[in-house]
């Protein structure tokens, strides 16, 4: 029987990183293919690849069992290639039919103008195709999550009228953050589409994947390591193939030569942030390194956000050192001695324009400034050099632009923007070896040990389970936006990484 979609000898390198690394997979008509893997594995790439959003460095892929290159997403969509996201592409002032046939033509536009009848018409075919309680003329914005959920399912299955072959359509993490009932809702949809349509269903959540799929593949570090039929496996042997044999190459800090000193640091008491974070406490110890680890959506990156300032919608109390603090704004967080690190450090983190120099002293503390005004510009570019020497940043000179530099040293300087400042207690990174090669994990790691050494908490979201097990002192797992385990003296005592695993998923 041909294939829906074939993958074949498929590679994906953004510059020295090998995203996808000779994967090949099958999708076959009529299935729902589940595709699991950790934070980095390759699923999201290769779901893009599909998708047409990102180009493959080699390889091949057959639609129908013809050749298909894809340019870009409106090509795919013209093939029958349509994605559901997690986070959602919908337009909240727009009307459910203006979402689903969105810069597509299909007969219902004259001279330029909707044919509002026809619009509504068609649009409303496919939302009662679905099964739908939905109103085509609706505005997106009066629609629930999860009933915005079901128009980007529509607004996908709606390709049918263009493409000139079956569908396949791709769910991307699209249960990350749904309710229960409104995912079995969806699982119904879909077990429906599948009449219609191929399906490749991604998900950190192994019983969604074991639930929905036909066939399971496991990515791990962007390969394909595994393919199992769903009666030929269970949770714990998926679990033992996601983890398989991605370890920390050449990263060899330091062990603490002592314990976190027994003196809160930080304490957090039902601090939430919308239906993202519910009331959440935990305490942070003087020169401990708290790990945050979770799948995408999990809360863990909610919380670091409401700790700097820098969520509106932040909650609960905040108490530093003993006393409580507001930190509605990061200045105030700053003010108090927090540093932050984004996740996405070229937009939130650094300014790609200015210099090395200009990027490490944005947050100088009260050392260097008299009434707000720089005082000494020789301590400044003392310092400076100072931290790019003990960091490693290269090349050597403050001047040079920050957009000249490489990704790890970029997040070195990033990182030094808050280690310049002799203020600063507590240090709140998001994923911070994103995107770093094992060199400068190891050097970040090294600094992470020193800092804590000198009493400097930490608190930092990891990207594996490597990363968290080999540099916490303490883990605490968070899933659906809330604490559902944590794991102390972690460096005396490691839990399994099935354990993890499953507190996670």
């Amino acid at each position: 029987m041909t294939s829906a979609l074939e993958i074949k000898n498929l590679s994906k390198r953004f510059g020295d990183v090998t995203a996808l690394d000779d994967v090949s997979i099958e999708l076959r008509r009529n299935e729902i293919l589940g595709l699991i893997g950790q934070n980095g594995s390759g699923k999201s790439t290769l779901m893009k690849v599909i998708a047409g959003i990102v180009q493959p460095s080699t390889g091949q892929i057959f639609i129908g069992g013809q050749s298909a290159v894809l340019t870009s997403p409106l090509n795919a969509s013209l093939q029958g290639i349509g994605m559901v996201h997690q986070e959602q592409s919908l337009i909240a002032n727009l009307t459910v039919a203006e979402n689903i046939y969105l810069n597509r033509a299909d007969g219902i536009r004259r001279w330029g103008f909707y044919r509002w009848k026809a619009l509504f018409n068609k649009a409303q075919a496919h939302l009662d195709r679905l099964g739908l309680d939905i109103s085509a003329e609706a505005t997106v914005e009066t629609l629930t999550f999860a009933q915005r959920q079901m128009v980007e399912l529509a607004k996908v299955l709606s390709l049918e009228d263009m493409a000139d072959r079956d569908l396949v359509v791709l769910f991307d993490e699209a249960t990350a953050i749904m309710s229960n009932d409104d995912i079995a809702v969806l699982f119904g949809h879909i077990r429906r589409v599948r009449e219609r349509a191929s399906v490749i269903f991604v998900s950190h959540r192994m019983d969604e994947v074991l639930d929905i799929s036909d066939r399971v593949y496991v990515l791990s570090d962007g390969k394909v390591v595994a393919e199992r039929e769903k009666a030929n496996t269970d949770p714990d042997e998926l679990y033992e193939l996601m983890i398989g044999q991605q370890r920390l190459k050449g990263a060899t800090p330091a062990q603490r030569k002592k314990p976190p000193a027994q003196e809160e640091q930080l304490a957090l008491r039902n601090v939430s942030c919308g239906s993202a974070l519910k009331p959440t406490s935990l305490t942070v110890q003087k020169g401990e390194i708290l790990g945050l680890i979770g799948v995408h959506g999990s809360g863990a990156e909610q919380l670091c956000r409401v700790v700097f300032g820098a969520e509106d919608e932040g909650q609960g109390e905040i108490r530093l050192r003993g006393h409580g603090v507001q930190l509605r704004s990061p200045r105030q967080a700053v003010r108090n001695g927090i540093g932050y690190v984004p996740a996405e450090r070229k937009f939130e983190g650094a300014l790609l324009g200015r210099s090395v120099a200009d990027n490490m002293c944005l947050a100088l503390g009260k050392s260097f400034t008299g009434a707000g005004i720089l005082r000494k510009r020789s301590e400044e570019t003392a310092a400076v050099a100072n931290w790019m020497e003990k960091l490693g940043v290269k090349p050597r000179f403050g001047s040079a632009l920050m957009s000249a530099l490489s990704g790890g040293n970029q997040q070195k300087a990033v990182l030094g923007k808050w280690l310049i400042s002799p203020e600063i207690t507590l240090l709140v990174l998001d994923h911070p070896t994103r995107g770093l090669d094992p060199g400068a994990r190891s050097d970040l790691f090294a600094i992470i040990r020193d800092l804590a050494e000198q009493g400097v908490s930490v608190i930092f979201v990891a990207d594996t389970l490597d990363e968290v097990l080999f540099l916490a002192d303490r883990i605490i797992v968070m899933r659906d936006g809330e604490i559902s385990e944590q794991f102390a003296d972690v460096q005396y005592d490691p839990p399994a990484e099935e354990a993890l695993i499953k507190a996670m998923v």
